[in-house]
């Protein structure tokens, strides 16, 4: 399954390399100086720091590897994700009241994230399978229940962000294959129909505070909208290039909350300006290109539909984080890709971004 030979500098996709390196390297910096406000031991950014040496490990080897790899293993994949998901509920860790974690030795490990690529694998390996007639009932519904399967048990850890995130990149990687229009409408419309309900009968008061601080930021500025609040100074302080790392009044005196992982893009904002943000926008604008040139060039069904998974993946996270940070969209823990602390993330985006090299090594 593996092939050595074919991979050489001039195949390898060095632009999406190398965009990726240093968005990793900017989200490093950011949790640096974070740390800095927490003491000499620099908690975060060693396990970020190892985080990123086992992602980059797993990204040669995965571009390495045939194309063909990835679609024997979809099944398989999926079906360990729902083992994880389910053994998670009875012997994970809960961290900020959801049972989402396993810890070995030290390490915490979220199964959530390997759910992600499996679902992108599985429903590319369907696709691939289905022979161009996406417009079949069993297609909209056979990927629906994959689908489902995963967000069923992510939303009894709960994660409700996560959950969300997985039924984004579901609809669009079955909108953008050319499922049936009037299924996807069907399918809006009780996702509308649901959310009211789920007002009432499931989301939890904390929940409601995050959606009822979007429509009304100002309605508790010192109890449930605070972090909303804390996070708009901390952007708008930052003015054109910044405070400088390790200045950030918010972030090193600890007005920003879980300024590591949600807010990470509001650190950035008050200690590297606009002109930071800009920057790494810049470099999640290369990464996009380079996936859809992966796409247009395929001549492939399953490495056009992968990659097209990813982007929608990397997209959603990226708007929903960055909309939060802004008051734009309710805050769900949906974390920024490639810069925002967690090492299960981190590794497996940087998995992804191997699986993609291996494809484009093919030049499909």
């Amino acid at each position: 399954m593996l092939d050595l030979q074919k991979l050489s500098p001039r195949s390898f996709d060095w632009q999406l390399f190398v965009c990726v390196v240093f968005l990793v390297m900017m989200g490093l910096a950011s949790v640096y100086s974070v740390d800095l406000s927490r003491g000499a031991e620099l908690f975060y950014f060693k396990k970020q720091l190892l985080a990123f040496g086992i992602g980059l490990f797993f990204l040669f080897l995965a571009s390495i590897s045939q194309h063909i790899l990835w679609r024997y293993l979809a099944k398989w994949w999926y079906l360990f994700s729902l083992a994880l998901l389910a053994g998670v509920l009875i012997f994970g860790q809960t961290i900020r009241g959801t049972k989402g974690w396993f810890s070995i030795m030290g390490l915490s490990f979220q199964p959530v994230e390997m759910a992600k690529i499996s679902l992108i694998l599985i429903i590319a390996y369907i696709v691939s399978r289905f022979g161009r007639r996406f417009d079949r009932p069993l297609f909209f519904f056979g990927t629906g229940i994959v689908t489902f399967l995963f967000i069923g048990l992510i939303m009894l850890q709960p994660d409700l962000g996560s959950a969300l995130l997985l039924g984004s990149v579901w609809f669009g990687m079955i909108w953008a294959v050319g499922a049936r229009r009037l299924f996807l409408a069907g399918f809006v419309g009780m996702v509308a129909v649901l959310a009211i309900a789920s007002w009432f009968l499931f989301l939890k008061p904390y929940q409601k505070d995050r959606v009822a601080n979007f429509v009304n930021p100002g309605r508790d500025p010192l109890g449930s909208g605070y972090n909303i609040a804390q996070s708009n100074i901390a952007i708008g302080a930052g003015q054109f290039f910044g405070r400088g790392l390790g200045f950030g009044s918010q972030s090193q005196l600890r007005f920003l909350p879980e300024a590591q992982t949600d807010f990470v893009f509001s650190v950035i904002g008050e200690e590297l300006g606009l002109a930071g943000v800009s920057a790494m926008l810049a470099l999640f604008a290369v990464l996009f290109w380079r996936l859809i040139v992966i796409i247009r060039q395929s001549n492939d069904d399953f490495v056009a539909t992968t990659a097209t998974g990813i982007l929608i993946l990397f997209f959603v996270q990226l708007i929903t984080n960055i909309g939060a940070n802004l008051g734009l969209l309710p805050i769900t823990g949906v974390t920024l890709p490639f810069v925002s602390y967690g090492g299960s993330s981190l590794v497996i985006n940087l998995l992804l971004v191997g699986i993609l090299e291996s494809m484009m090594v093919r030049k499909y």
